[in-house]
């Protein structure tokens, strides 16, 4: 049987087929989140955004898993097992993340009921798949460099964390947060509600936050992360911040 050996041992490819199966098991959970909550909000069935928004999500966890399947499927264990050390900050940040990105789908929803931002036609949908489509390539650029790509923010002692400074770590020390953002307001654009912005850029601030708090916590604790702080200068946006 073929194997691919980790810091923690191997992944053999039976473990591959467990971690696709996990994933799917949560993308199914999620997804029947958002179409019920899509249903309960709008009243209707006949959302193209919220259809739309559903569609894209699947096709983007398809195409990412193809990618990290063969070329970083630690990464994949990572993200869907979590991990012992999640800071407890992280634990409250993430979840009022998850919280203003549920009110992002409950704000679209009503907006389409009750006609609060009118009729955008179909130009969000376009504009917003664009977008998520740039921010999931650097997104999964990321997760595919970086097999201590975590859900949560920790140090992966037992994993043997190390700084990784290859793929878009070259630029900005989170690119996945950047990836992450252009694609969540992508998402919100494809809902079609001005309104939902509201909440969606309350997450978007939450991963400001996020990322100074993490990376005051990886200059403390994960060695020569210091000194990489000093050669990719910026967090998120270069020779901004």
């Amino acid at each position: 049987m073929e194997t691919i050996k980790s810091p923690e041992g191997v992944v053999t490819r039976r473990g591959t087929r467990a971690l696709i199966v996990k994933g799917i098991a949560r993308v199914i959970a999620t997804l029947v989140i958002l179409v019920g909550a899509f249903l309960l909000t709008a009243g209707r069935l006949d959302w193209v955004g919220g259809w739309a928004f559903t569609g894209i999500l699947v096709v983007i966890f398809a195409i990412n898993v193809s990618i990290l399947v063969p070329t970083n499927p630690e990464v994949l264990e990572e993200r869907l097992r979590g991990g012992r050390g999640t800071k407890k900050w992280d634990v409250v940040v993430t979840a009022v993340m998850a919280l203003f990105c549920l009110a992002t789908l409950i704000v679209a929803g009503l907006d389409h009921r009750f006609g609060w931002s009118g009729r955008l036609g179909l130009w969000p949908i376009v504009l917003g798949a664009a977008l998520v489509l740039l921010g999931d390539v650097l997104f999964v650029w990321a997760m595919a460099v970086n097999k201590f790509f975590s859900r949560t923010v920790r140090i992966q002692t037992e994993r043997e964390h190390v700084v990784v400074m290859t793929g878009p770590y070259r630029y900005v020390r989170h690119p996945g947060y950047v990836g992450w953002t252009i694609l969540w307001l992508g998402l919100t654009l494809i809902l079609g509600s001005l309104w939902a912005f509201i909440p969606a850029l309350l997450a978007v601030a939450l991963i400001v936050v996020r990322t100074a708090l993490e990376d005051k916590t990886l200059k403390k604790e994960l060695e020569s992360y210091e000194v990489y702080a000093e050669w990719v200068r910026y967090r998120l946006l270069p020779r901004v911040w």
